[in-house]
């Protein structure tokens, strides 16, 4: 028994979160200083004797046990785990004890009232070693109850059957446990399918496995249980499964305690909104402090996450998205967070076009506010088409968003973001604009608005004008760069000043934009790539904005094949020297 006075006294720690349970379970839930000392006085009494007036008297006091114990629940059920330590500091020795007596927990609702207790002090979030004693130390006494496992010790008979049947006590009780899980799986399914006219205390007790099931969440014997219970509905429209149970699992998932199949995360964040916003918002956190080194590297995380699946239900795929659109308001539109989006995107895409055996949300499931034909646009594949079908591709693009945009908004309006923050969604259609703007004869209006509205969509029509005439006297002088067979940094200063002579010039992402891709993806811009990038971003403040686009572009030029892996290295080297700040 000394367990349990070395579990009482190490409980005794501060503790943020608990698990609270039920409600409603007690009329009196009044425990008096007197009671509590006499029940600890008899379960002390029974635990050192075994005789057969000692287990009578246990009997006999059976029926007011149980209604003892509703009231410690009720009590505990209000409080953290600290106040119950003050207000019963010998709680761990009186429940320790009841859990390992067979004739309590084998009486009416005696084990699942003690299961209640237990789980009322359990801490949800431990942040000592102490706390994580006293959490393993209930998870134990939960298994225990759960197998009967107690009975193993006060009858040998039993034991002597199990050694009869050829198992060892540890396999006897894993498989005790097993047929408990799958015994609860069972009557699930079965009341899921038959909807069973006690609809109210089914939906309780729903609730009550949920519950009891939280300090097990773990357990791999538990899995079983854990994905009826997540795909369990009711024609109700209120949650059947107790929201700590919901939390408690989603941070399982996060923390990669468990792994759930993908079904089963997916009905885990449509029954528990916050669940799966806590799952973007870490998602997002990690991609960005993380900075990977590769467009591939941040792919292989989301997926990770499962996000990406999940996203395939509309649901799911608009709350994720209502959060980048946040996120891209507070930060004014940050590369970092641009790029993640457009990772997801892709992910997200390739996810939804492998689903094709399965019944498919329409499009417009997922961009409810804009035109069907532009997102179709959007959707295609740039190596679907042919090189020379590029430009007449973005130039249909350019042209649809633009209707939509001047169509529908007079200055600052709701579908002018939209039809942005569709556009940022399939990002890399500016990126292939930059470079089709850079093999033209001459520039092309279309794609300059495209990538003048990708950069600055608030600017009026008259402000757009003056970048869009920036942006196209510089390409001008890189196409004119791009026919001499040797050039330096300063004529590539010089084309940069050609379009940019005010100090604080309004198109100096879209050139920034343009003369990254000159650099990459011409010869005569490769020679003088790294010097010009080393003196452009030392001399201004551009390195999230260049570092963001490098990391884009490299995934753009390793899809170009083999002619462009020299160009692939240097992007690489490029980055390096970026992040470690030259």
């Amino acid at each position: 028994m000394s367990a349990f006075g070395d579990f009482d006294s190490q409980i005794k720690v501060d503790v943020k979160n608990r698990f609270s349970r039920g409600e409603g379970m007690a009329k009196d839930t009044t425990v008096t200083k007197f009671s509590f000392e006499f029940w600890l006085h008899k379960t002390i009494e029974w635990g050192q004797t075994s005789t057969s007036e000692s287990q009578q008297d246990v009997c006999l006091h059976l029926p007011e046990l149980q209604e003892f114990l509703l009231q410690i629940y009720g009590a505990l059920k209000h409080m953290n785990c600290t106040s119950s330590i003050q207000e019963f500091p010998l709680i761990g020795q009186l429940l320790g004890r009841l859990c390992w007596n067979p004739f309590v927990i084998g009486y009416d609702e005696c084990q699942k009232i003690l299961m209640w207790c237990l789980c009322c002090l359990y801490s949800g979030e431990p942040q000592t070693p102490v706390e994580l004693k006293a959490n393993s130390w209930i998870q134990g006494s939960l298994c225990h109850l759960l197998s009967f496992s107690g009975l193993r010790n006060h009858d040998t008979d039993i034991n002597n059957f199990i050694s009869t049947l050829g198992f060892t006590s540890a396999d006897y009780y894993s498989k005790l446990i097993e047929n408990v899980v799958l015994s609860l799986v069972t009557e699930l399914s079965r009341n899921q399918f038959n909807r069973v006219n006690r609809q109210q205390s089914m939906s309780s007790r729903v609730k009550s496995i949920s519950l009891l099931c939280i300090p097990l969440i773990t357990l791999p014997d538990v899995m079983p249980l854990l994905e009826a219970l997540l795909s369990y509905h009711e024609d109700r429209s209120q949650e059947v499964l107790h929201t700590e149970f919901l939390e408690a699992v989603n941070e399982a998932v996060l923390q990669k305690k468990i792994f759930l199949p993908e079904s089963a995360v997916l009905q885990l964040w449509l029954r528990h909104l916050p669940g799966l916003e806590k799952a973007v918002l870490q998602n997002l956190e990690v991609l960005i402090s993380t900075q990977p080194s590769s467009l591939e590297e941040m792919a292989c995380l989301i997926k990770s996450s499962l996000l990406h699946q999940a996203a395939c239900h509309p649901a799911v795929f608009r709350t994720i998205d209502e959060i980048f659109k946040n996120a891209l308001l507070e930060t004014d539109g940050a590369p970092e967070v641009m790029t993640v989006m457009q990772v997801f995107t892709q992910c997200f895409v390739q996810a939804y076009h492998k689903n094709n055996k399965q019944l498919k949300f329409p499009l417009k499931a997922y961009f409810p506010n804009n035109p069907h034909s532009l997102v179709m646009a959007f959707l295609k594949h740039p190596s679907d088409l042919p090189a020379t079908g590029l430009h007449q591709h973005l130039t249909h693009i350019a042209e649809m968003l633009k209707a939509a945009v001047e169509a529908k908004c007079t200055g600052y309006c709701g579908d002018l973001f939209e039809n942005w923050f569709l556009f940022v969604h399939f990002g890399e259609w500016a990126d292939i604009a930059a470079e089709q703007l850079l093999s033209q004869v001459e520039s092309s209006d279309a794609l300059l608005w495209l990538l003048a509205f990708y950069y600055y969509p608030g600017e009026e029509n008259r402000r757009r004008t003056q970048t869009m005439v920036e942006a196209r006297s510089v390409c001008d002088h890189l196409t004119a760069l791009f026919r001499i067979p040797t050039i330096s940094v300063t004529d590539l200063q010089t084309a940069v000043s050609s379009g940019t002579k005010q100090n604080k010039s309004s198109s100096n992402l879209v050139v920034t934009h343009l003369i990254i891709s000159f650099l990459l993806f011409t010869p005569t811009g490769y020679t003088v790539a790294k010097e010009f990038i080393t003196h452009f971003v030392v001399a201004g403040s551009e390195i999230p904005e260049v570092t963001g686009l490098l990391t884009r572009l490299a995934n753009r030029v390793s899809q170009l094949g083999m002619k462009y892996q020299r160009t692939v290295k240097l992007v690489n080297d490029l980055l390096l020297k970026l992040k470690c700040g030259f």
